[in-house]
């Protein structure tokens, strides 16, 4: 990691597991000061623990945060401005799917989906920017988690709404490079795109037997993969943007 980002500020949504819980835990390796959000930050505080016994060079700090709730994001930034100055690095992790369809799913499902995975995201994004503007920082980082669904639609209902939601995200990581390029900002943008993870994230969208056929199915990827994309994202020369990546596993079929 370029020691440009050692003792910055970097927020991670939806820190409490999986793939967010390896970018914070990596980050915090890594010389980042790491505030981690969650619904549920118990186990946010755990990893916070952690890190201090082992004498990481970084720090996790735990903030209770609904990224869905407009209100509760803003008194995160709030609380983040007082305690640490600001937001240099900003990776938008939070995202949830319901096991719905378009034909006969729920509009609070629906709803669910998008306030988290799209409105969400982009509020704290705004916020982000906002706080590295005001603060003169021109080098900070925006990183989206989006996924392969995000570029292509499979033939299976149940995640149709998902697949929606992160073509929503594609679509702002490119809308959002062009808008920083237009006020002459050299913010960086990226959003990463993987296939399968074994995370607790299918078991609760689609329940852990669903889940364990889909993993014995499918070739799957670690969360730890992810956070090696999201490293090498952050730690490329300031004048290059890594717009897009997409990590599949090396079995994969099609």
């Amino acid at each position: 990691m370029s020691d440009r980002w050692v003792g910055r500020v970097a927020l991670v949504t939806g820190a409490s597991a999986g793939i967010g819980a390896a970018i914070a835990k990596r980050f915090a390796q890594l010389g980042l000061k790491v505030v981690g959000c969650a619904r549920n930050i118990d186990k946010i505080k755990t990893l916070e623990d952690e890190l201090q016994k082992s004498k990481a060079s970084g720090s996790v700090h735990a903030i209770k945060c609904d990224v869905s709730q407009e209100t509760e994001v803003l008194s995160m930034f709030k609380e983040i401005k007082e305690k640490y100055g600001g937001v240099d690095v900003c990776v938008n992790n939070a995202g949830l799917n319901h096991a719905t369809s378009i034909i006969d799913g729920k509009t609070e499902d629906w709803k669910h989906i998008f306030d988290v995975n799209v409105l969400g995201l982009s509020i704290c994004t705004r916020e982000a920017v906002k706080s590295m503007r005001e603060r003169n920082v021109d080098d900070g980082h925006i990183i989206h988690l989006n996924s392969t669904l995000g570029h292509w639609v499979l033939p299976i209902s149940t995640i149709h709404l998902y697949s929606a939601s992160k073509h929503a995200v594609t679509a702002l990581t490119e809308g959002l490079r062009q808008e920083l390029r237009e006020i002459k900002s050299h913010i960086r943008v990226t959003s990463i795109s993987p296939g399968l993870i074994k995370t607790e994230f299918a078991p609760r969208a689609l329940g852990q037997e669903a889940a364990d056929g889909l993993y014995a199915a499918i070739p799957w990827l670690e969360a730890d993969d992810i956070a090696d994309a999201v490293v090498y994202a952050l730690q490329a020369p300031p004048h290059v943007q890594v717009h897009d990546i997409i990590i599949h596993p090396i079995e994969k079929v099609s």
